[in-house]
């Protein structure tokens, strides 16, 4: 599990679910009837985008985690 990514959940009225996004990883993001089932599901699209990147070679961003200043 790559839990050390930043994630953003928020419900969506459109979909009817929650949306868990990784926005260090472009594109990633997962959907759930319920915010545990939303953060599961993203975990292991999170273990996927990897695969996908290391299998075509090319770069995985570090988790920066939260930012402290702006």
């Amino acid at each position: 599990m790559n839990s050390k990514y930043e994630l953003i959940m928020y419900w969506s009225d459109e979909d009817q679910s929650f949306i868990v996004e990784v926005s260090e990883l472009p594109g990633c993001m997962a959907d759930g009837a319920t915010q545990s089932e939303a953060l599961a599901n993203v975990q292991k699209v999170i273990d996927e985008w990897i695969a996908t990147a290391e299998e075509l070679g090319r770069e995985i961003p570090k988790a920066k985690g939260k930012l402290m200043f702006a």
